[in-house]
């Protein structure tokens, strides 16, 4: 079975439970495989980055095989705007967050709802430099475990978000990012746009922001904040010390 979120945004929970932690969210538009069912939840696996969870069975749509591996082919839609809104036939505003899919709004089978959409598209991969001015819209999003929106964000929900906005593809937490691109000697070799990634006294890559110039580092700390990056990690600019120990820096891009 197959399925496709119909709702602005979906807890995607690690337990087939309203009670359960939130690891992530499914955006408008986005679709999935369903792995497992029972008659409140289903598990799933977005087809974007292979991710799991369970996802209550009132907030989303079945599709079809073939719907499902035509959304998988084709090229993203998003919407590039903070927040903007889908209309249905009968003249409902829904609203959308940025990096929600809108692919499936010229697929008659798909678009159950008959939905349009007026705002402002994103399509395709644009240069690296334009990672940069994406990430600054998320500026002073409140930290959320699992979050991927403006409205609550988590570490990894940022890049991943900012980089799939700009046609790349990221894995969806900082663990599984860091398996991604190619690792970097030293901080004056990364690029504007490289991801910095920081692990705790375990060595477990833990937290991870997106380089900028000057040795600035924008993250998701409480909020989507800069710091300042060093040798050592992140200096807080705001408690004057450092959060975060600074573990490799890898250019995805």
């Amino acid at each position: 079975m197959f399925g496709i979120c119909n709702l602005a945004i979906v807890p995607l929970r690690l337990e087939p439970s309203d009670r359960s932690e939130m690891t992530s969210q499914v955006l408008f538009g986005e679709h999935f495989r369903i792995l497992e069912q029972s008659p409140k939840w289903s598990l799933i696996e977005l087809a974007f980055d292979k991710y799991t969870g369970w996802i209550d069975n009132k907030q989303f749509r079945t599709i079809t095989e073939i719907d499902y591996n035509y959304l998988s082919k084709g090229p993203a839609v998003l919407n590039a705007d903070l927040i903007e809104y889908v209309t249905a036939t009968n003249n409902q505003l829904l609203p959308i967050p940025i990096g929600a899919s809108l692919s499936f709004l010229d697929h008659t089978g798909i678009n159950i709802e008959n939905y349009s959409f007026e705002g402002l598209k994103t399509t395709g991969i644009t240069g690296k430099n334009n990672l940069l001015r994406t990430a600054f819209m998320y500026l002073n999003a409140p930290y959320l475990w699992g979050g991927k929106t403006p409205f609550g964000i988590d570490c990894s929900g940022f890049t991943q978000m900012v980089y799939k906005i700009n046609g790349y593809k990221l894995l969806r937490d900082a663990s599984q990012q860091a398996t991604q691109g190619e690792a970097l000697s030293f901080i004056e070799e990364s690029e504007p746009g490289d991801l910095a990634f920081f692990d705790n006294e375990e060595g477990v890559i833990i937290h991870v922001g997106i380089i900028m110039e000057d040795n600035y580092i924008i993250h998701a700390h409480g909020k989507v904040r800069i710091d300042r990056l060093d040798h050592l990690g992140i200096y807080n600019i705001d408690t004057n010390r450092h959060t975060h120990k600074l573990r490799v820096i890898k250019k995805v891009i």
